[in-house]
């Protein structure tokens, strides 16, 4: 059974049909990513699953489960976290306090503690910033924070939009060692990226996305070695 599937998902903007019968899964302990053009369909991918938009038609299984129709709160309880495009990070707080929203489901204290510290680690700029306001950091240091804040959630599954959006190249660097780091300790993610040449390197399995239908669904090498992939979303290279 796959730890996410996604089964004939119909999304509406009012009149804009912006999902067409998309299908895919997601098995546990791999990263998997959607990839394609502007308005191809990705984010609202990502706001479904995570509850923040209700399908209009279709089903959503997370690890066996239906959970469309369910409020975010209650998937993340599940295992569920959406690291979101444009960071989201609450600005006037600081880095502490942003991280301890991350947790707002828990109540394991010394799990917390536990997973704050590994944070921590993975994002050490962090640590030297915890006192200062999310809101001054760099775009690098938000998308961290961002991050940072989805996995002291504990989540078996993240959900990651554009982590490297608007990032300078070393930063984006940095940001998918990240990615698998956390997935080789364990985190299945699902990854919405513009820069499919980096999102393809890091990922097991990718889907191609284009005008809210799937049109290509293959492991991540298969896809970076097509012609047509390259041309579209690689830059020919």
């Amino acid at each position: 059974m796959a730890m996410l599937e996604i089964r004939n998902l119909d999304v509406h903007y009012g009149a804009i049909h912006a999902l067409k019968g998309v299908s895919l899964s997601v098995e546990a302990g791999q990263i998997v990513t959607l990839i394609g053009g502007n308005g191809a369909g990705k984010t609202t991918t990502l706001r479904a699953i995570s509850g923040l938009l209700r399908p209009t038609s279709g089903e959503i299984l997370f690890e066996g489960q239906p959970i469309h129709g369910r409020p975010p709160h209650e998937l993340v309880r599940l295992g569920l976290a959406h690291s979101p495009e444009g960071r989201g990070v609450f600005a006037n707080l600081t880095v502490d306090e942003n991280l301890d929203l991350g947790a707002y489901t828990r109540s394991d204290k010394a799990g917390i503690a536990a997973d704050r510290d590994r944070a921590l680690r993975l994002f050490p700029r962090l640590r030297e910033r915890l006192q200062q306001a999310a809101g001054t950091l760099s775009g690098g240091e938000q998308q961290m924070l961002a991050m940072a804040r989805a996995l002291l959630a504990r989540p078996r599954l993240l959900l990651l939009d554009e982590p490297s959006l608007g990032l300078a190249p070393q930063v984006v660097r940095t940001i998918f060692d990240i990615i698998r780091e956390i997935n080789a300790a364990g985190t299945t993610i699902l990854l919405v990226e513009q820069n499919a040449h980096m999102a393809l390197r890091v990922a097991h399995h990718g889907y191609v996305l284009e005008v809210g239908r799937i049109v290509m669904s293959e492991r991540a090498s298969v896809l970076a070695a097509s012609d047509d992939v390259r041309k579209a979303y690689l830059g020919g290279h």
